[in-house]
């Protein structure tokens, strides 16, 4: 990775954050777990850092489907027992407060965009932080590619997949994994603003409300 690059990222934390959630119809998405990965820019390198993750309960109208299950592997006995998406998106939100500049990262970020959206209540902070997508950045670097899931740039650039795929944890992992391989030339983006330009991804939390547009 390019030293200007890194020292654009210098002071800033990056926070990869993937969602499994449930899909209920007539109503928004409802997460059932969620991970983070933060990354911090060192010695002329993105470097690893702490880890965040936790299973959720959805509300009744969001129980699990067995295709969720099947996906995830995740199943309604592992959530009947946990907090729900208030309690632990308050937890998560609290980890951050004091963490700027924050750039969130994910994959298809519009995703995860529109379920911190939906739970800006619970987690205030992180709804109102722009992020990255690695979708946007994969199609600017390889625009040949038909696909640009997960799955495909793995196999594209030859990282592993984990296991547990479609769990949240290994799919931060994955995503981390897929971020560094693609900033890796600094000719391609040259710093942070190069990032957010190809990448970035607006917090609708922190944009006006349309009513206060016309007053």
């Amino acid at each position: 990775m390019g030293r200007r690059l890194t020292d654009s990222l210098a002071g800033v934390t990056l926070a990869v954050l993937d969602f499994e959630y449930t899909t209920p119809t007539g109503a928004p998405p409802e997460p059932i777990e969620v991970a983070v990965q933060t990354l911090h820019a060192r010695d002329g390198e993105l470097r690893r850092g702490w880890t965040w993750q936790a299973l959720i309960r959805p509300p009744e109208h969001a129980a699990l489907t067995p295709f969720d299950t099947h996906q995830t592997g995740i199943t309604a006995t592992m959530l009947a027992d946990r907090p729900p998406a208030a309690q632990v998106l308050a937890a998560l939100d609290a980890q951050f407060t004091d963490i700027d500049p924050l750039v969130l990262v994910a994959h298809s970020a519009s995703a995860e965009g529109r379920i911190l959206y939906d739970q800006r209540a619970h987690c205030p902070h992180l709804a109102h932080t722009d992020l990255l997508d690695t979708v946007r950045l994969a199609r600017d670097r390889h625009p040949d590619l038909l696909r640009h899931n997960l799955d495909t740039l793995a196999a594209h650039l030859r990282i592993p997949v984990p296991a547990a795929r479609h769990r949240a944890m290994p799919d931060v992992q994955l995503t981390v994994d897929v971020l560094l391989a693609l900033i890796n030339n600094e000719i391609h983006w040259p710093d942070l603003r190069a990032l957010r330009t190809v990448a970035g991804y607006p917090a609708r939390a922190a944009q006006p409300e349309q009513g206060a547009l016309f007053g």
